[in-house]
């Protein structure tokens, strides 16, 4: 048995972060999943160039994903905090850096850590 690398395990952790959150808005369908998917095939390489970007992965992946949903089908994840007025996407913050998190820059608050988007949403979390 190898021992899976810092690197691989990052790539694995930031799939299951945002699987996470895609399930908590219920967009977690198969051809979705294949975004998140192909986004880990292209951070793969990305963090094996730059193996001191490992901590960046998640944020990448779910702003790859949130990119590549937003393409195809529209914004997301929505805001969960404001109520009325026009339905606007979260952004993940830092953009480059460890601890990506959902925030919200209408309102200037930080919604859920990349991951925990069903605590915020209501949604039921599987962890």
């Amino acid at each position: 048995m190898h021992p899976i690398s810092p690197q691989e395990q990052a790539l694995h952790a930031a799939r299951a972060l945002v699987l996470a959150d895609l399930a908590a808005g219920e967009v977690a369908a198969a051809d979705v999943v294949s975004m998140v998917e192909e986004s880990v095939v292209q951070r793969r390489w990305w963090v094996e160039q730059w193996p001191e970007g490992v901590e960046y992965v998640a944020g990448l992946v779910a702003q790859d994903v949130q990119d590549a949903l937003l393409e195809a089908y529209g914004r997301w994840p929505l805001c969960p905090v404001c109520g009325g007025g026009d339905p606007h996407a979260l952004d993940v913050e830092p953009e480059l850096g460890p601890d990506p998190h959902w925030v919200c820059h209408k309102a200037g608050v930080k919604v859920a850590a990349v991951g925990t988007l069903a605590t915020a949403t209501g949604g039921s979390s599987s962890s």
